[in-house]
C-alpha cells in the first residue's frame, strides 16, 4: 500500500511539472512558434490514464517524449490541446453510440485521456488547414488504431484518432483523398475495418502480421470500391531499416503517385523500434528520419505538404522517445533543405 501511494503521489507531482512547462512554453513561445513548420500538441490530461502500474501503455512514454524535446531545445514547438475543441460529432462518423456510452461508463479516465487525444488531432488538422503549420505531431496517448465498436478497450485503445481524423478532413474541409500510413509494429485493424470498402482512404500498412491482433494478411486488399485501396505489408521479425525503407521507397511511393492523397495521416507507432518489449523488428531512429523523410516527400508532392502525425505505439520508453523526437525533428527540418 505504502508503495502503491508513493508512486501515484510520484505521478502528481509529474503531472504538476509537466503541466506547467507546457503553460510556460505555450506563453513564452507563442509567437516564434509561429515560424516552425511542426507543431506538438500535446495535454497533461493524457498522463491521468493508468491501466496497472507496471503495464507497458503508461504516461512515461509521453513524459520522456517531451523532457527529450526539451533536451533537444525543442521545446518551442509544444502546444496544448485545446479542450474546448468540440468533438462528439466525429467521434459518431467512426464510432456508435453504444461504444462510446459503455467506454464512459466502464473507464472513464481512459475514455477521456483518448477523447483528449481526438481534439488535439482535429486541434491539428485545423491549424494545418490555417497554414499555420506545414504539420503536426500528437504526443497523446492512449493509442488508436485497435479501437473497434465492442463497448471496451481493444489492444490499449478505445477510439480510432486516424479513423476519425480521416472523416473530420472529408466532411469539414472536403479533401477527397487521404492517404493512412501505419508503421506500428502491430497491424491497424480498426482502421482497415472502418475503410476497408472506401476507395477515398489509402491504408498502408506495414506490421508483423504474425503478432496481435494477429490480421494484416497481404492477401486482403479491400472489397467492392475499395479493392486494391488496403495495403498490408507482412514484415517478419527482425526487419532491418534497409528491408522497411525499400518497402517504403518502392511500394507505397508508387501507391501513393497513383493515388494521389489531399493529405497524409501517419499512425506512429515506434514499437517497431529496435529493442521494444511488444515488438521484435530492428529499425533504428536513423530508419524512422527516413521514413518520415519518404513521407513528407510525398506529402509536398502531391498535397502541400499537409501531414497529421498520431502517436500509437512505442513501449520502451526511453527507445519510444529518441524514435519520436527523431521524427518531430524530421518533420520540422523538412522545408528548410529543400
Amino acid at each position: 500500500m505504502k508503495k502503491k501511494r508513493k508512486f501515484l503521489l510520484f505521478s502528481l507531482f509529474t503531472i504538476f511539472i509537466f503541466f506547467f512547462k507546457i503553460k510556460f512554453f505555450n506563453s513564452l513561445f507563442a509567437n516564434f512558434n509561429k515560424r516552425n513548420q511542426t507543431g506538438v500538441l500535446t495535454h497533461d490530461i493524457v498522463l491521468n490514464h493508468l491501466i496497472s502500474i507496471d503495464h507497458p501503455e503508461k504516461s512515461e512514454r509521453i513524459i520522456e517524449l517531451i523532457k527529450l524535446l526539451e533536451k533537444k531545445k525543442l521545446g518551442t514547438l509544444i502546444r496544448e490541446i485545446n479542450f474546448e475543441i468540440k468533438e462528439k460529432n466525429w467521434l459518431k462518423t467512426v464510432h456508435s453510440n453504444y461504444h462510446i456510452k459503455s467506454l464512459k461508463s466502464k473507464y472513464p479516465i481512459g475514455e477521456k485521456s483518448s477523447l483528449t487525444a481526438v481534439k488535439g488531432c482535429l486541434q491539428g488538422i485545423d491549424e494545418i488547414m490555417k497554414n499555420r503549420h506545414k504539420n503536426i505531431f500528437c504526443a497523446v496517448r492512449p493509442p488508436g488504431h485497435h479501437a473497434l465498436n465492442t463497448g471496451k478497450h481493444e489492444g490499449f485503445c478505445f477510439y480510432n484518432h486516424v479513423a476519425i481524423s480521416a472523416k473530420y478532413i472529408q466532411n469539414k474541409y472536403k479533401l477527397k483523398k487521404v492517404l493512412i500510413v501505419d508503421w506500428d509494429y502491430h497491424h491497424g485493424n480498426s482502421t482497415e475495418l472502418f475503410f476497408y470498402k472506401d476507395p477515398s482512404v489509402l491504408f498502408f500498412s506495414t506490421h508483423d502480421a504474425n503478432a496481435y491482433p494477429r490480421t494484416g494478411s497481404p492477401d486482403r486488399t479491400g472489397s467492392g470500391k475499395g479493392k486494391g485501396y488496403n495495403v498490408n505489408i507482412h514484415l517478419p521479425c527482425g526487419t532491418t531499416d534497409k528491408k522497411i525503407i525499400s518497402t517504403y521507397e518502392n511500394i507505397l511511393v508508387k501507391k501513393a503517385n497513383i493515388f494521389k492523397p489531399d493529405f497524409i495521416l501517419i499512425s506512429a507507432g515506434f514499437d517497431s523500434r529496435k529493442d521494444d518489449p511488444l515488438g521484435c523488428f530492428d529499425i533504428s531512429d536513423k530508419g524512422f528520419k527516413t521514413l518520415t523523410t519518404v513521407v513528407l516527400q510525398i506529402a509536398e508532392n502531391h498535397c502541400n505538404g499537409r501531414l497529421l502525425s498520431i502517436l500509437e505505439g512505442g513501449y520502451n520508453v526511453v527507445g519510444n522517445a529518441k524514435a519520436a523526437v527523431t521524427h518531430i525533428e524530421t518533420l520540422n527540418n523538412f522545408y528548410k533543405n529543400i
